[in-house]
């Protein structure tokens, strides 16, 4: 069975209009809620994992258990970092990391025992990258400038974790992310203005991105294999 995972409440409510199932209609679980259809053929388990890396990678684990998935998808939106690319861009990272797992004032932002890395095959529809997850989304400039300076693509806080535990239980992973929003430069109004901005651009793309993901995305999502890369971790050590 394929589990497709959603964080944000926001974003399971679109996806349940999207596909025209009733909040009713849902099993209830100990971190969300979730219900089985049948999509493209496949069995399919689309559960609401909650926020944060805590609630994702418990969730992640809760449902491998108990339904046998072999594959899940990691569907919902994402802060914006490189600004190469636009609000609404969909992504497929290939490179997966969790920023928030080293002491970064002696040590490099990304540690390599933490990264995660997935063959994606490119083409002229697909952007690839690499996303950055941490429990604290990326809303002060000061964190924006930091990712953008050691090259995150895009950021949000739960897909690194769950493609980990998906990795450490030999369960396929996909991540298909779309930037719902870029932060501001809070300098130029008041912290709380760029934070509501920001938030408000969220909200108003959240369901604008999960209908893009399901009419144009999931599909090759679901009829896809997608393989973890080799990749051997470097130790990490104290900068000088």
């Amino acid at each position: 069975m394929i589990g497709i995972s959603i964080a944000a409440k926001k974003e399971w409510e679109a996806v349940l209009n999207k596909l025209n199932i009733n909040v009713d209609e849902c099993n209830i679980f100990p971190f969300g809620e979730y219900f089985k259809t049948n999509l493209y053929g496949e069995e399919i388990i689309l559960y609401r994992c909650g926020v944060r890396k805590m609630n994702c990678s418990a969730s992640t684990q809760y449902m491998i258990d108990h339904f046998n998935l072999n594959k899940i998808i990691v569907a919902g939106t994402c802060a914006g970092i490189d600004d190469s690319y636009k609000n609404l861009d969909i992504f497929f990272p290939n490179k997966l990391v969790q920023y928030d797992c080293t002491v970064k004032e002696t040590e490099p932002l990304i540690k390599d025992s933490f990264t995660i890395m997935i063959d994606i095959t490119t083409n002229d529809n697909i952007n690839t990258g690499t996303l950055g997850t941490a429990d604290k989304p990326v809303v002060m400039w000061k964190d924006y400038i930091e990712l953008k300076e050691n090259n995150i693509t895009i950021a949000d806080t739960e897909s690194a974790a769950i493609a980990y535990v998906c990795k450490a239980n030999g369960v396929e992973c996909v991540v298909i992310k779309g930037i719902s929003d870029f932060p501001t430069n809070e300098n130029e109004t008041t912290k709380e203005e760029s934070h509501e901005g920001q938030l408000n651009v969220f909200l108003t793309n959240i369901p604008i991105i999960m209908n893009s993901i399901i009419d144009n995305y999931l599909q090759y999502a679901i009829k896809t294999k997608f393989n973890y890369s080799d990749y051997i971790p470097k130790e990490t050590t104290i900068k000088r």
